[in-house]
């Protein structure tokens, strides 16, 4: 941004969904825009499961965010981490000592996963937020099955070949979906001393059903679609404990495993807690019907930072219902924000945020996947075909599309993965 520019500043922190999103939506507005991010690039996170099971390298899910902007002759961007903000200065804090002035804040700075209180469990079981997490969790899949192939203790290597993925929701059902595939199928001629068709895949999840936000009869076809792959699905079970060598299931039961994925649950960026409004359990800020926070109008928080009440076509709010905490809700919120902001800068009313469910989709492994859309209902592969498509549709870039378009069609007859990379050991 400009020092002699005399237009408002518009600080967006976040490259993600929402955040470009709101960028894009201010490209026309009479103000500067300054998008911060503590990474040059923007992540597909969608996709991030495959990365994390070696089905696409991380180049092909990700693209520069200064590329994304880079026609938007009114926006600049930063690689800066945000630690907090200063409402009453309008201030936002960098961790490089930076105050950047701002006179609308957009927030969109995502949601990390949480352990309900057992922040000791993140070094044993690696969630999924970010493409590091997937580098990490790639790594130790990996890691698993060459640590197998040299151990000569049957039950040492039966708990190297075991996975848990605690969470039953769409990135734990796509983990669990796909790794018996690569296990038995892509990794299996590759080894000689270890019998892959042994590996156990075990879904463990706290409510009576997976997938609980879609309808019964897709989320009973989801369990059944996974049984068939070959995962065992627990439902109405905890995990109690997790240690280097399993783990404790409220069933009593102990599960020798050497290798466990986290899906269970979010919380909010920590950035939202130096606002000095209310939060939710898990740290979301609870904004206005127009996004904005208590007391300060200038102020907008959007996607999995947020707690947003559902609104009908009037704007009045639905029951308790909440915007669920997805890349469509984001997008929807950021472009909100965006106008916001700009009916603030013309001195006019702002609007609601009214979010559209454009639908929900899981995929479950091969030709294998369930879809619920406004008045349709998918499963198998009709969903599976259209989750192929909607997902490379909204990649950004024609490079990124037509190199996972390939990828996926060269594991689709090959069976093969092209991104089984171990770059260190521990």
């Amino acid at each position: 941004m400009s020092r002699m520019s005399t237009k408002p500043k518009v600080v967006i922190v976040g490259g993600g969904f929402g955040g470009i999103a709101a960028a894009q939506g201010l490209k026309n507005a009479p103000v500067d825009v300054l998008v911060l991010d503590k990474t040059n690039h923007h992540v597909f996170q969608p996709l991030l499961y495959q990365v994390a099971t070696a089905a696409l390298a991380p180049t092909e899910i990700t693209y520069p965010i200064r590329s994304i902007l880079r026609k938007q002759k009114n926006a600049t961007v930063w690689m800066t981490e945000v630690t907090g903000v200063d409402v009453a200065a309008k201030t936002v804090a960098t961790a490089d000592g930076k105050a950047i002035p701002y006179d609308y804040l957009i927030l969109a700075c995502g949601a990390r996963h949480s352990y309900f209180g057992r922040d000791d469990w993140e070094p044993l079981a690696p969630g999924l937020k970010t493409l590091g997490d997937a580098l990490e969790m790639r790594r130790r899949f990996l890691v698993a099955f060459e640590e197998a192939e040299m151990c000569d203790d049957p039950a040492l290597q039966q708990a190297w070949l075991t996975f848990v993925i605690v969470g039953g929701g769409p990135t734990g059902c796509e983990l669990a979906g796909v790794l018996p595939e690569l296990a038995k199928k892509a990794l299996r001629p590759d080894f000689r001393r270890v019998d892959l068709t042994k590996t156990r895949i075990l879904l463990i999840e706290n409510s009576p059903c997976i997938l609980n936000t879609f309808p019964g009869v897709l989320a009973q076809r989801a369990q059944e679609d996974l049984k068939r792959l070959g995962v065992e699905v627990k439902n109405g079970v905890k995990v109690t404990d997790i240690r280097p060598d399993g783990v404790s299931l409220s069933s009593g039961e102990e599960v020798a495993a050497r290798t466990v994925f986290w899906a269970a649950g979010n919380k909010a960026a920590p950035v939202g807690g130096s606002l000095g409004v209310a939060t939710d359990r898990a740290g979301r800020v609870i904004v206005g019907r127009d996004l904005s926070i208590p007391g300060h109008s200038e102020v907008f928080v959007i996607g999995d930072m947020a707690q947003a009440t559902l609104r009908d076509s009037n704007g009045e709010p639905i029951s308790e219902k909440l915007v669920p905490g997805v890349a469509q809700g984001a997008v929807q919120g950021g472009a909100c924000a965006a106008r916001n902001v700009i009916r603030r800068v013309n001195h006019h009313p702002t609007e609601a945020f009214k979010y559209h469910n454009l639908g929900d989709l899981a995929v479950l492994g091969r030709g294998a996947a369930i879809a619920s859309l406004p008045g349709l209902k998918l499963k198998g592969y009709p969903a599976w075909l259209f989750w192929l498509f909607i997902h490379v549709l909204k990649l950004i870039g024609y490079r990124n599309r037509l190199n996972v378009l390939l990828e996926w069609a060269y594991a689709f007859f090959t069976y093969q993965r092209g991104a089984r990379l171990i770059t260190r050991r521990r």
